[in-house]
């Protein structure tokens, strides 16, 4: 942007000086006039000339320049009519902001100045002066009309480029629509597919439980388990669901209920540790949820796939990023072939936030969840 600034400032002076030496050389090669040039030629060519540096923000005031500085330049009978390029210039200028009114006036009184200086002569009129002043003026008039057909030029490139945004605003509208309405409908489908089962499977083992300690009898450790998963599955369904439902990216479990999910693993028979380094704060809703459901993800492989095995949880808060990582000594591997569909997931929520995934065995036994995060979500 700056560098733009300064190419279009090179430019705008190169074109004023270019056209200050233009006239100033016009000037001079005229046919002889009445009065020879002096200095007053000189501020009346030069001054107007140096003036449209400034006719992008003051056109009218510039134009008034010009106009003056012609209408002085032909009273007076100097050299030719070299002021006219500058008036040119400037009328371009102005008719293009809009000014038309001014444009007019500039060239009413362009014409009725110049029929003034050449009635003060002395002596009788040259018989051409009316004709020189009519071709001078349709010069000043076409400038005009090429100021207007590029003003409207750039109008209708101001309505194609609105009508473009206009189009890509409801292209978005419409996509977004179309979001609404899969999300809405993969919220139902959900709730169908597994709000019942789960309940099931909850109120099952609840009352197993319920009638083993009605018996005296000693409570398996895995069913309570089932029991207690059941119902952290119920929240963790609520919760997605009332994310797809409100559309609301703050829902959904966070690093804050990783002590819970911890100590179910451990439960369920896994050994795990969880080390924190760095100075945990409030992290944006998305890069929340994605760091815990790596977590979660990662030791559900780990139960499932790595065989009798410990797992160890690291997050590591830096300036910009988070580091999540969960890496077992198992004898299997924490994913089948590393392409399940936990890991897919894993990638695509680190994807759309920006981040890194590597997921993989590690050196000797074992395998290695390394995730990370930008701690700014992406907007």
């Amino acid at each position: 942007m700056e560098a733009d600034s300064r190419v279009r400032g090179w430019r705008l002076l190169a074109a004023t000086a270019g056209l200050t030496v233009l006239v100033v050389v016009a000037a001079v090669t005229s046919p002889p006039g009445r009065v020879r040039l002096d200095l007053l030629s000189s501020v009346v060519l030069v001054l107007p000339a140096l003036a449209t540096a400034a006719r992008a923000r003051f056109p009218v005031a510039v134009l008034a320049v010009a106009t003056l500085g012609l209408v002085v330049y032909q009273v007076r009978g100097y050299p030719g009519v070299a002021p006219a390029l500058t008036v040119m210039v400037a009328l371009f200028a102005t008719v293009r902001a809009g000014h038309r009114w001014a444009a007019g006036v500039a060239v009413a009184v362009s014409l009725l100045g110049g029929f003034a200086g050449e009635l003060a002569a002395p002596g009788d009129p040259d018989q051409g002066v009316f004709q020189r002043w009519l071709l001078l003026v349709g010069w000043l008039l076409a400038s005009c009309v090429a100021a207007e057909l590029s003003r409207q030029r750039r109008h209708q490139l101001g309505l194609v480029e609105e009508r473009a945004a206009t189009a890509e605003r409801t292209r978005e509208e419409t996509a977004r629509r179309r979001a609404d309405e899969e999300r809405l409908r993969i919220a139902r489908d959900l709730h169908d597919a597994l709000t019942h089962s789960i309940s099931l499977i909850n109120v099952q083992a609840g009352v197993a439980v319920h009638l083993a300690r009605k018996n005296g009898e000693s409570v398996p450790e895995a069913l309570v388990t089932i029991q207690e998963t059941g119902r952290e599955a119920m929240r963790e369904l609520r919760a997605t669901l009332e994310v797809l439902r409100a559309d609301d990216t703050a829902g959904g479990a966070g690093l804050d209920r990783l002590d819970r999910l911890v100590e179910g693993a451990r439960k369920a028979g896994l050994p795990v540790t969880v080390t924190v380094n760095g100075l945990p704060r409030d992290l944006p809703a998305p890069v929340d949820r994605t760091a815990y459901r790596i977590v979660q993800e990662a030791l559900t492989n780990v139960t499932r796939h790595a065989g009798p095995a410990s797992a160890a949880v690291r997050l590591d808060y830096g300036e910009c990023e988070l580091s999540v990582r969960v890496d077992d000594d198992g004898t299997g591997s924490g994913a089948p072939g590393g392409t399940g569909v936990g890991l897919v997931g894993m990638r695509e929520r680190v994807a759309a936030l920006g981040g890194s995934l590597h997921a993989g065995p590690r050196s000797g036994t074992g395998f290695s969840v390394r995730a990370t995060l930008p701690m700014e979500a992406p907007s």
